[in-house]
Protein backbone atom coordinates (compact mmCIF):
# COMPACT_ATOMS: atom_id res chain seq x y z
CA UNK A 1 0.00 0.00 0.00
CA UNK A 2 1.50 3.78 -0.63
CA UNK A 3 1.22 5.37 1.88
CA UNK A 4 4.57 7.43 2.20
CA UNK A 5 5.36 10.87 1.09
CA UNK A 6 8.26 12.49 -0.07
CA UNK A 7 9.88 15.89 -0.71
CA UNK A 8 11.96 16.26 -3.72
CA UNK A 9 14.71 18.07 -3.88
CA UNK A 10 16.78 19.99 -6.62
CA UNK A 11 20.62 19.86 -6.02
CA UNK A 12 22.05 23.27 -7.15
CA UNK A 13 20.60 26.75 -5.93
CA UNK A 14 17.89 24.68 -3.71
CA UNK A 15 20.06 22.37 -1.51
CA UNK A 16 23.65 23.30 -2.64
CA UNK A 17 24.74 26.66 -3.26
CA UNK A 18 24.65 27.65 -7.09
CA UNK A 19 27.81 27.28 -8.70
CA UNK A 20 28.18 27.02 -12.41
CA UNK A 21 28.35 23.58 -13.60
CA UNK A 22 30.15 22.22 -10.23
CA UNK A 23 33.00 19.80 -11.22
CA UNK A 24 34.61 18.79 -7.35
CA UNK A 25 33.10 17.44 -4.04
CA UNK A 26 34.46 20.66 -2.33
CA UNK A 27 32.12 23.06 -4.68
CA UNK A 28 29.00 21.54 -3.19
CA UNK A 29 27.55 23.80 0.31
CA UNK A 30 24.63 23.55 1.81
CA UNK A 31 22.53 26.04 1.48
CA UNK A 32 21.99 28.11 5.08
CA UNK A 33 19.07 26.61 7.70
CA UNK A 34 18.34 23.75 5.85
CA UNK A 35 19.33 20.59 8.30
CA UNK A 36 16.92 21.49 10.71
CA UNK A 37 13.70 21.31 8.92
CA UNK A 38 15.35 18.43 6.54
CA UNK A 39 15.37 16.94 9.68
CA UNK A 40 11.89 17.51 10.88
CA UNK A 41 10.27 16.24 7.68
CA UNK A 42 12.00 13.08 7.88
CA UNK A 43 10.79 12.57 11.79
CA UNK A 44 7.27 13.27 10.23
CA UNK A 45 8.06 10.53 8.00
CA UNK A 46 8.78 11.80 4.55
CA UNK A 47 11.28 10.55 2.33
CA UNK A 48 13.86 13.11 0.95
CA UNK A 49 15.00 12.66 -2.42
CA UNK A 50 17.55 14.56 -4.38
CA UNK A 51 16.59 14.96 -8.54
CA UNK A 52 18.94 16.74 -10.25
CA UNK A 53 19.78 17.96 -14.03
CA UNK A 54 23.09 17.22 -14.53
CA UNK A 55 23.93 18.13 -18.32
CA UNK A 56 27.58 18.55 -17.41
CA UNK A 57 27.85 14.47 -17.77
CA UNK A 58 26.63 15.14 -21.68
CA UNK A 59 28.81 18.18 -22.44
CA UNK A 60 31.95 16.04 -21.30
CA UNK A 61 32.44 18.89 -18.29
CA UNK A 62 32.59 15.99 -15.84
CA UNK A 63 32.07 11.78 -15.91
CA UNK A 64 29.91 10.17 -13.97
CA UNK A 65 33.02 9.07 -11.31
CA UNK A 66 33.39 12.56 -10.74
CA UNK A 67 29.80 13.11 -9.90
CA UNK A 68 29.60 9.64 -7.70
CA UNK A 69 32.56 11.91 -5.74
CA UNK A 70 30.44 14.85 -5.55
CA UNK A 71 27.54 13.04 -4.19
CA UNK A 72 29.16 10.85 -1.34
CA UNK A 73 30.44 14.40 -0.08
CA UNK A 74 26.87 15.88 -0.20
CA UNK A 75 25.92 12.68 1.56
CA UNK A 76 28.49 13.25 4.01
CA UNK A 77 27.70 16.68 4.31
CA UNK A 78 24.08 16.01 5.56
CA UNK A 79 24.89 13.17 7.47
CA UNK A 80 27.06 15.51 9.65
CA UNK A 81 23.82 17.54 10.61
CA UNK A 82 21.89 14.46 10.92
CA UNK A 83 20.03 14.14 7.61
CA UNK A 84 19.46 11.15 5.25
CA UNK A 85 19.20 10.89 1.69
CA UNK A 86 16.63 8.30 0.69
CA UNK A 87 17.64 8.30 -2.94
CA UNK A 88 19.55 10.51 -5.64
CA UNK A 89 18.18 10.54 -9.02
CA UNK A 90 20.40 12.34 -12.10
CA UNK A 91 19.25 13.02 -15.38
CA UNK A 92 22.89 13.12 -17.50
CA UNK A 93 21.21 13.43 -20.78
CA UNK A 94 21.31 17.34 -22.65
CA UNK A 95 20.33 17.27 -26.46
CA UNK A 96 23.35 19.81 -27.33
CA UNK A 97 26.02 17.45 -25.22
CA UNK A 98 29.28 16.36 -27.11
CA UNK A 99 28.94 12.68 -25.51
CA UNK A 100 27.01 10.91 -28.05
CA UNK A 101 24.95 8.65 -25.96
CA UNK A 102 24.30 10.72 -22.96
CA UNK A 103 23.30 13.75 -26.09
CA UNK A 104 19.47 12.70 -26.37
CA UNK A 105 15.95 13.55 -25.41
CA UNK A 106 14.78 12.01 -22.57
CA UNK A 107 12.07 11.50 -20.60
CA UNK A 108 14.00 12.16 -17.42
CA UNK A 109 15.62 16.17 -17.71
CA UNK A 110 13.41 18.48 -15.77
CA UNK A 111 10.79 19.79 -16.60
CA UNK A 112 9.96 15.86 -17.38
CA UNK A 113 8.91 14.55 -14.33
CA UNK A 114 10.55 11.17 -15.26
CA UNK A 115 13.06 11.29 -12.16
CA UNK A 116 10.01 11.72 -9.70
CA UNK A 117 7.79 9.06 -11.46
CA UNK A 118 11.14 6.45 -10.88
CA UNK A 119 11.20 7.60 -7.27
CA UNK A 120 7.59 7.02 -6.75
CA UNK A 121 7.76 3.54 -7.72
CA UNK A 122 10.73 2.49 -6.38
CA UNK A 123 10.30 3.49 -3.05
CA UNK A 124 6.17 3.28 -3.13
CA UNK A 125 5.60 7.22 -3.00
CA UNK A 126 2.05 9.14 -2.35
CA UNK A 127 3.50 11.64 -5.19
CA UNK A 128 -0.13 13.39 -4.33
CA UNK A 129 1.18 14.41 -0.66
CA UNK A 130 4.44 14.78 -1.99
CA UNK A 131 6.28 18.31 -2.49
CA UNK A 132 8.73 19.40 -5.39
CA UNK A 133 11.23 22.12 -3.89
CA UNK A 134 13.40 23.85 -6.77
CA UNK A 135 15.01 26.96 -7.50
CA UNK A 136 13.22 27.43 -11.34
CA UNK A 137 10.11 26.95 -13.04
CA UNK A 138 10.93 23.71 -14.70
CA UNK A 139 11.62 22.26 -11.23
CA UNK A 140 7.80 23.59 -11.04
CA UNK A 141 6.75 21.96 -13.93
CA UNK A 142 8.74 18.67 -13.28
CA UNK A 143 6.76 18.46 -10.21
CA UNK A 144 3.36 19.25 -10.85
CA UNK A 145 3.61 16.97 -13.97
CA UNK A 146 4.15 14.08 -11.43
CA UNK A 147 1.20 15.06 -9.39
CA UNK A 148 2.72 16.85 -6.36
CA UNK A 149 2.91 19.85 -4.76
CA UNK A 150 5.68 22.59 -5.20
CA UNK A 151 7.69 24.98 -3.96
CA UNK A 152 10.18 27.90 -5.82
CA UNK A 153 12.50 28.96 -4.06
CA UNK A 154 15.44 31.41 -4.63
CA UNK A 155 15.14 34.50 -7.23
CA UNK A 156 13.05 32.95 -9.48
CA UNK A 157 10.34 32.78 -6.65
CA UNK A 158 10.54 36.34 -6.29
CA UNK A 159 10.16 37.22 -10.00
CA UNK A 160 7.72 34.91 -11.02
CA UNK A 161 5.20 35.80 -13.92
CA UNK A 162 1.64 34.77 -14.40
CA UNK A 163 2.21 32.79 -17.02
CA UNK A 164 4.89 30.49 -15.57
CA UNK A 165 3.80 27.20 -13.77
CA UNK A 166 1.97 27.90 -10.25
CA UNK A 167 3.86 26.24 -6.93
CA UNK A 168 2.25 26.68 -3.85
CA UNK A 169 4.77 28.05 -2.15
CA UNK A 170 6.99 30.91 -2.79
CA UNK A 171 10.43 31.72 -1.02
CA UNK A 172 13.19 33.53 -0.90
CA UNK A 173 15.63 30.76 0.49
CA UNK A 174 15.05 27.17 0.85
CA UNK A 175 15.13 26.68 4.34
CA UNK A 176 11.98 29.00 4.49
CA UNK A 177 10.21 27.02 2.25
CA UNK A 178 10.89 23.52 4.18
CA UNK A 179 9.80 25.51 6.90
CA UNK A 180 6.37 25.98 5.38
CA UNK A 181 6.19 22.58 4.34
CA UNK A 182 7.11 21.23 7.65
CA UNK A 183 4.11 23.61 9.10
CA UNK A 184 1.52 22.80 6.19
CA UNK A 185 2.42 19.15 7.34
CA UNK A 186 2.13 19.22 11.11
CA UNK A 187 -0.30 21.76 11.85
CA UNK A 188 0.86 24.96 13.47
CA UNK A 189 4.39 23.80 13.53
CA UNK A 190 7.68 24.04 11.80
CA UNK A 191 11.23 23.03 12.95
CA UNK A 192 13.85 25.52 14.35
CA UNK A 193 17.26 25.65 14.66
CA UNK A 194 17.83 22.74 17.34
CA UNK A 195 15.51 20.36 15.40
CA UNK A 196 12.38 20.92 17.48
CA UNK A 197 8.80 21.63 16.37
CA UNK A 198 8.25 24.93 17.58
CA UNK A 199 4.90 27.65 17.25
CA UNK A 200 5.71 29.97 14.61
CA UNK A 201 4.21 32.91 13.08
CA UNK A 202 5.64 33.95 9.81
CA UNK A 203 4.06 31.94 6.48
CA UNK A 204 5.75 32.09 3.06
CA UNK A 205 3.90 34.66 0.69
CA UNK A 206 1.98 34.20 -1.31
CA UNK A 207 2.71 32.88 -4.79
Amino acid sequence: MTTKAAVFLDRDGTLTEPRHYPRRPEDLVLRPGVAPPLRALRDAGYALVLVTNQSGLARGLFDRRALDAMHVHLRALLAASGVALDAIHVCPHHVDGTVPELSVACACRKPAPGMLLRAGRELGLDLGRSWMVGDFPTDVEAGLRAGCRTALVGPAAMRRTPEGPRPDVCAADTADALREIALRSAGPLAADQDHQLTRITRRSPPC
